[in-house]
């Protein structure tokens, strides 16, 4: 058995909304599994370093990408460009899962600019 204090188990995160899984990542990629509870959703934000293509395999998601509103179910797609205001609802009374693959040359969580959010995490003006 190798000890050797690396931990190969994805990297899970609760948020208000639902739960984000990483899947896998590396140079200039990461996928997640994100899951968003009933009646909710993410904040409507912007990445300044990061493209994401998002891929619904459980439930309808309800997009809004740059104040146009999509309907995405099961099966189907939806790409996110670099600095494309978005975010995604889950308007359904059943979980809604999508797969996320962000490209980019920086993919932390910090680079994210959050322009409305419903559990009050967006900055306030000083």
């Amino acid at each position: 058995m190798d000890d050797n204090n690396t931990n190969n188990s994805p990297k899970f995160d609760r948020r208000p909304w639902g739960t984000f899984t990483v899947l896998d990542e590396g140079d200039g990629f990461k996928v997640k599994r994100i899951e968003v509870l009933a009646g909710k959703r993410l904040s409507y934000q912007k990445h300044a370093q990061r493209a994401e293509h998002w891929v619904v395999v459980r439930g309808t998601a309800k997009v809004t990408l740059d104040d146009e509103e999509i309907t995405v179910p099961a099966g189907q797609a939806i790409d996110i460009a670099v600095g494309s205001a978005h975010r995604v609802e889950n308007a359904d009374s059943e979980l809604l899962v999508f797969i996320e693959v962000q490209r980019g040359a920086y993919l932390g969580e910090d680079d994210i600019v959050r322009l409305q959010d419903d559990f009050g995490r967006v900055p306030q003006d000083k």
